[in-house]
């Protein structure tokens, strides 16, 4: 942190977040801390170390660190998000098991957990996969007999991207995802009035910006444009091969992407500025002004953090 900054009263930013159902995840460098808003209006607070891949070996080093994040986030993410539905009492968590699920319980027991995890990350990187970058490439080789080889990386980047902001616009209807989409705006709330210098107070948090150059939303549109230029130099006029490119390299753009955001995060420059600018609009689907008992929740989170990690 500059000098400028402590002497405006700022604080280091390196702690990000999640949405959940009813609530709202916090994560420092070691822990993270979950508020969900239970049955009985109260916030049930947890806290668990935040495990994975990240910092270890080579996924310390840039580029692999971010692949780690991108796995991590997916995996303990997912996590997170089940264990929030169950402290929130939705009904879904509460459903009466599938003749399958109930074959995978008898037969592994407790793991049966993690077995539908990471079958649940498994299928959204599928689906993931086949939405965002095998259907662009298909409906790119449409265009090929009349635009150069060089040119079918760009019309798969336009593509891509035409079909993220329909796809983040049909979800923005869904009246379950905008009470999440309200916790996902107290979350940058509450990190903007802490990285400001300001005390957690609902006072205080309510008239901060809900937008935020680090959040997970202008990291996907990172990874659409990143693509784009990154794809620009893979040419091959067979379709087989593009499709199998653009799968292979899919972590080496995520782990640029998260360089790109780690290093918009930690400066206030005009041309992070302008580069952050489209994400920061596309914000403005993805997050909805809280109300106050949602701004609660996203603060209890955040003081959970710090009260491991105050430094």
């Amino acid at each position: 942190m500059s000098d400028q900054d402590k002497k405006n009263g700022k604080r280091p930013n390196n702690i990000g977040g999640q949405a959940v159902i009813e609530g709202v995840m916090m994560r420092g460098k070691r822990i993270y801390a979950m508020a969900v808003r239970n049955p009985a209006g109260g916030i049930t607070v947890e806290k668990n170390e935040w495990g994975g891949i990240a910092s270890k070996g080579i996924f310390k080093y840039p580029i692999f660190r971010g692949i780690a994040a991108f796995v991590d986030s997916l995996i303990t993410g997912t996590k997170i998000l089940m264990h929030s539905a169950e402290i929130a009492g939705e009904d879904w968590a509460e459903e009466d098991l599938s003749p399958f699920e109930k074959f995978l319980q008898d037969k592994f027991g407790d793991k049966i957990n993690d077995i539908l995890i990471y079958f649940s990350v498994t299928v959204s990187l599928i689906l993931g996969m086949g939405l965002f970058f095998v259907l662009p490439v298909w409906l790119g080789n449409f265009f090929k007999t009349i635009v150069p080889v060089w040119g079918l990386g760009v019309i798969e980047g336009l593509i891509r991207i035409v079909i993220f902001l329909l796809y983040l616009f049909l979800i923005s209807r869904m009246k379950e995802i905008k009470r999440v989409f309200q916790y996902h705006g107290a979350e940058h709330k509450t990190i903007n009035c802490f990285e400001s210098g300001k005390d957690l107070t609902v006072e205080n948090v309510l008239p901060c910006t809900r937008l935020h150059k680090r959040c997970g939303t202008s990291f996907l549109l990172f990874v659409m444009i990143i693509s784009m230029v990154v794809f620009f130099f893979v040419r091959t006029d067979t379709l087989v091969l593009r499709l199998l490119s653009r799968i292979l390299l899919v972590p080496i753009v995520a782990g640029i992407s998260y360089e790109v955001i780690r290093w918009a995060g930690k400066s206030d420059s005009k041309l992070v500025a302008a580069v952050s600018y489209p994400g920061l609009c596309l914000q403005k689907i993805t997050t909805a002004e809280p109300d106050g008992s949602q701004i609660e929740t996203a603060i209890a989170a955040m003081k959970g953090v710090l009260e491991d990690e105050a430094e």
